[in-house]
């Protein structure tokens, strides 16, 4: 693994000259070991959790306890494996589906099991494009009727998997960084459906300006979809909360339901409840 011995031989140069040092942040407090894995992600930017088991002598179950934490805390960013280094936030920067996948993965894999359990047989239902729809997507397995339209192409390939639901793609231009469609002919064919159940990825939500993209086709897009959808579900990490992109979506009085992670502050709850939006913690 070239990470790991990487990680071996920038970590022995930079933070010890012995093993005896590395060996030694196994009695650590972890405070003190969360504060040199910080370090380590200034020298490294990406980390596994096989790499810091390994150079701190500790468990793989402490490592990915201490990542959570300082994800928590908005120190790192989880990634499958491991952590990188927190990115400068662009709230206007159009990231790529490959990039997003990357963050908060655990915590969009919970939202999209919930999520799904709120979808019954029978149903008409929109799969927004997103890292977090393309969840729901994979756990439809108890359903056996189902009538799902999504402008995503990845989700349409993940559906096909269960060989039994009626799938409905939403055509037009081809966005490669989303692996979606908009445009015109999308509109177009979106008008021709109402009445279904909107599962919308969101990038940004505050309570003042309502859901947001950086992106103005992906915007139209949505908006269309909330005009013809018989009830709105925003499906996002709690990271997403008290951010605004560049492209106004829809106010928060035209969101039904709100599905996020536990993460979420008690302030926040409160005020969201108080708004009449259902919220599913996942």
């Amino acid at each position: 693994n070239l990470l790991v011995s990487k990680l071996n031989r920038n970590f022995a140069k930079k933070f010890s000259k012995n093993q005896t040092i590395m060996s030694s942040y196994s009695h650590s407090s972890a405070k003190e070991r969360r504060a040199l894995i910080l370090k380590m992600l200034e020298a490294e930017n990406e980390l596994s959790v096989t790499a810091l088991s390994k150079n701190l002598g500790i468990s793989e179950v402490t490592i990915r306890k201490d990542l959570t934490n300082l994800q928590n805390r908005n120190l790192l960013v989880r990634t499958r494996g491991g952590a990188i280094r927190k990115p400068i936030e662009n709230l206007n920067e159009d990231t790529a589906i490959t990039k997003k996948s990357m963050f908060n993965f655990r915590e969009k894999e919970r939202i999209g099991r919930v999520a799904a359990s709120l979808i019954k047989n029978g149903d008409h239902i929109m799969l927004d494009s997103g890292t977090t729809t393309l969840e729901i997507a994979k756990n439809l397995d108890r359903l056996t009727d189902l009538t799902i339209l999504t402008n995503a192409m990845n989700i349409a390939e993940e559906l096909m998997k269960y060989k039994r639901f009626t799938v409905i793609i939403i055509g037009g231009h081809m966005r490669l960084n989303s692996h979606s469609t908009f445009g015109p002919i999308a509109l177009n064919t979106l008008s021709h459906f109402a009445n279904y159940k909107l599962f919308l990825g969101v990038d940004s939500f505050s309570f003042e300006n309502g859901i947001s993209t950086p992106n103005m086709e992906e915007a139209m897009l949505n908006q269309a979809m909330i005009a013809q959808a018989s009830e709105v579900i925003a499906v996002f990490d709690s990271s997403k909360f008290n951010k605004r992109s560049f492209c106004h979506i829809a106010h928060c009085e035209q969101i039904n339901a709100i599905v996020t992670d536990k993460n979420l502050p008690s302030s926040t709850v409160t005020r969201l409840k108080a708004q009449n939006i259902h919220l599913y913690l996942a």
